[in-house]
């Protein structure tokens, strides 16, 4: 007796019918719903029918002002933001800038994010065991020479730097007194002496110097509390927090490249909000990913809706020639081909000025420079060109 249900041939003959009306990936997705479920051949139908259905209502109509909308859909709800900037991530210790800053620092592609920051999963191996993911904490966070001492000072007696070490500190970073003294002479900074709780370092004399002076002895007591023992630089702390059975790591701080290099770290999940480093890491696809990802957590966050093609279409306008662009007068807006759309958005003066002296001509093609001229703009039915057929003149007869 045959089933009442349809088999997985059945329904990959109805979706191969759907070929040319559906994008692959959709076609995939459903493909794994309907498997994952048992249907007969009439509910098959009518969903295969509904989707095909939800597909073509939410395309986009020929002519429809894309760009405008999606401008109004992020910037309206951002007006709607309250004051609550940062908060924290995990635990009370990690400051995390959200709402309105956050955004601008997104759509401007800042260099440098105010709160750098990453999330660290772990391989199967670590992501339950709380002792190997201590041990990988040390590999990660920084250690500096000031975070193991009670005190790094200029010492005119000894005519150097004297570091006090702090033993009980140097134990919890797994530090020694001999790490320490071969990361000094790594970084050439004098002679180095020193046992368990002690280190004295004498810079170098020039020729004719006596004494070292006082404006190299600073310089080098900065560059000693600086020197980084272990851990990965730009990485200032570690926060371990528990979520769903899983161990990860969350950072203040980020130096991805490092962290996909340590042993034991998921490479396929870990994360950071600095999109710069994202694309110089893992290429510009990645970084247009995290933009997506981050603007829709910083709206999400504030409890604000915003269709997701919105920010899609902000962050491929954003990385669409390789590089990452911000919106505005040094990016995108300022890159325009049109004069008068380029002098509407900032600076008018200076872009009509400039378009004069290279003798620049404006197409017309875009709807800002047409509004500005008076003329019909290429939005909705002024984007068609109709051409007519006069009907040739009969004879008389």
């Amino acid at each position: 007796m045959s089933s009442k249900f349809v088999t997985p041939e059945e329904i990959d003959k109805a979706l191969g019918r759907q070929q040319k009306t559906l994008p692959p990936r959709l076609i995939e997705d459903l493909r794994e719903q309907l498997l994952s479920r048992k249907i007969s051949k009439t509910q098959l139908s009518s969903i295969v029918k509904e989707v095909v259905k939800a597909y073509h209502s939410s395309l986009v109509q020929p002519g429809e002002a894309v760009g405008a909308v999606a401008a109004q859909s992020i910037g309206e709800p951002g007006t709607q933001m309250t004051l609550k900037t940062f908060h924290y991530a995990g635990v009370t210790e990690l400051y995390v800038t959200l709402g309105l800053p956050r955004l601008i620092e997104i759509v401007d592609a800042r260099r440098n994010p105010s709160t750098p920051t990453m999330r660290v999963y772990l391989d199967e191996e670590h992501r339950q065991n709380e002792s190997k993911v201590m041990k990988l904490v040390q590999q990660i966070e920084q250690t500096k020479v000031e975070r193991v001492s009670q005190s790094v000072s200029i010492d005119l007696a000894e005519g150097g730097i004297v570091i006090e070490l702090h033993s009980e500190l140097m134990k919890d970073k797994k530090v020694t007194s001999e790490m320490i003294q071969e990361r000094l002479l790594e970084l050439k900074v004098g002679e180095v002496e020193g046992d368990d709780e002690r280190i004295v370092i004498i810079p170098g004399l020039r020729e004719g110097e006596e004494v070292v002076p006082m404006a190299k002895l600073q310089k080098t007591l900065k560059k000693v509390r600086e020197a980084l023992i272990k851990g990965l630089a730009g990485v200032k702390r570690v926060i371990v927090t528990k979520e769903k059975g899983e161990i990860f790591l969350d950072t203040e701080g980020t130096n991805l490249r490092g962290v996909l290099r340590t042993k034991g770290v998921d490479n396929t999940r870990s994360i950071s909000n600095h999109i710069h480093e994202i694309a110089d890491t893992l290429g510009i696809e990645a970084a247009r990913s995290v933009i997506i990802l981050e603007a829709e957590e910083v709206l999400a966050e504030q409890g604000l809706d915003v269709d997701i093609r919105h920010i899609m279409l902000v962050a491929d306008l954003m990385t669409n020639t390789g590089e990452i662009r911000q919106i505005g007068r040094h990016g995108i807006s300022g890159q325009q081909s049109s004069v008068l759309s380029r002098a509407a958005f900032e600076v008018t003066v200076k872009h009509l000025i400039h378009a004069s002296v290279r003798g620049e001509q404006d197409p017309l093609l875009g709807i800002t420079e047409n509004v500005i001229v008076g003329q019909q703009m290429p939005l909705g039915t002024g984007s068609i060109d109709l051409l007519m057929m006069p009907p040739k003149p009969q004879k008389e007869k």
